[in-house]
């Protein structure tokens, strides 16, 4: 797999900018994708070292507007701690 298709796209909210401030960043991540993968796609495109990589399986859930009804889109999202010394800036990248 490709490390542009793991890695979707960063997740921004005040939750993951609370958390960058600690080294800690949010992507939205490809469903078949571990952990080693993950690391290894954030090393190459960001150039830096990963510590820990945690992953979050969100399932889908259930919506209903009007008659009519679906699902959400599950999703898996990726926390991932750098090392000391390194950072992104997801607003840039």
């Amino acid at each position: 797999m490709d490390k542009y298709q793991i890695i979707k796209r960063p997740v921004v909210s005040e939750k993951s900018a609370r958390l960058a401030s600690d080294r800690k960043y949010t992507f939205e991540v490809d469903k078949n994708a571990n952990k080693i993968q993950i690391k290894d796609a954030i090393e190459s495109i960001f150039d830096v070292k990963v510590a820990k990589v945690n992953v979050i399986n969100s399932p889908a859930k259930a919506k209903r507007v009007g008659q009519y009804s679906g699902f959400t889109a599950a999703i898996s999202k990726a926390v991932v701690t750098l090392e000391k010394g390194y950072k992104i800036d997801i607003y840039t990248a």
